[in-house]
This record gives C-alpha cells, sequence and structure tokens, in this order.
C-alpha cells in the first residue's frame, strides 16, 4: 500500500489534515520554495536536485509526484532526444507562497529561541538520566 493510501485511511474524515500532511512533509515546501525562488520559475529535475542537495534522486520523484497529484506542480515532457522535463508551480500553489514566506519569517524570528528552548530540553533529559 502506498503512503497516499495510508494517510487517506488514517484520516478519512479530515480532509485538511490530509492536504497539509502532504504539504507539510520534510521535503514539499522545500520543493515549493525552491520552484518560486528561481527566475524561470521552470526547473528541471537535475537542477532541483542540486538546489536541494540532501535530497535523494527516489524522494525527489516521490515528491515531485506527489505535487503534481495535488495540482501544485506541473510536470512537462518536451519531445527531444533526451527528453527534456521541467518542473513549475501552478496557480494553485503560486496562492500558497504568501503564507510559506510568513511562515519563514516567523522562523527566522524566533528560531533562536527555539535552539534555546530545545538546547535546554537535552540537558533536561540528560539530567534526568
Amino acid at each position: 500500500m502506498n503512503r497516499h493510501a495510508v494517510e487517506d485511511a488514517i484520516f478519512p474524515g479530515c480532509p485538511i489534515r490530509n492536504v497539509l500532511d502532504r504539504l507539510c512533509d520534510k521535503w514539499s515546501l522545500l520543493v515549493i520554495y525552491t520552484l518560486n525562488k528561481t527566475e524561470s520559475q521552470k526547473l528541471r529535475f537535475k537542477q532541483l536536485q542540486r538546489e536541494i542537495p540532501d535530497i535523494s534522486q527516489k524522494m525527489l520523484t516521490a515528491t515531485l509526484r506527489t505535487l503534481e497529484e495535488d495540482g501544485c506542480i506541473t510536470r512537462t515532457v518536451y519531445p527531444e532526444i533526451p527528453p527534456r522535463v521541467e518542473y513549475a508551480l501552478t496557480d494553485l500553489c503560486r496562492s500558497l507562497i504568501p503564507h510559506i514566506n510568513a511562515l519563514l519569517l516567523w522562523a527566522l524570528e524566533h528560531k533562536e529561541k527555539i535552539i534555546k528552548n530545545r538546547k535546554k530540553a537535552r540537558q533536561s533529559k540528560e539530567e534526568e538520566l
């Protein structure tokens, strides 16, 4: 059973949770952000992989498929040899960009406090041991 079938089975009555789970996974927001920040706003697979160096080929492929399934990106195949494939954001996904930017600003504003809290929590756990 694939990941999406499992998510749909676990959260059948909660479409919002299902949408957020797919958009807010480890890689989707980063792929969306990367596609948005490029001048042409179209990238080939290898370009995306270079921009997000710690994502595996398998994970990038799965993430792109999920985003395409949800209507967040388009995949354009050009009939050339070798075939050229480009990915771009849809209007639907572009409407998400201001919210992603707000989330990034919030993270930048609060990152030091969050890191400090994490260290404090780790120290507490170590002292308990």
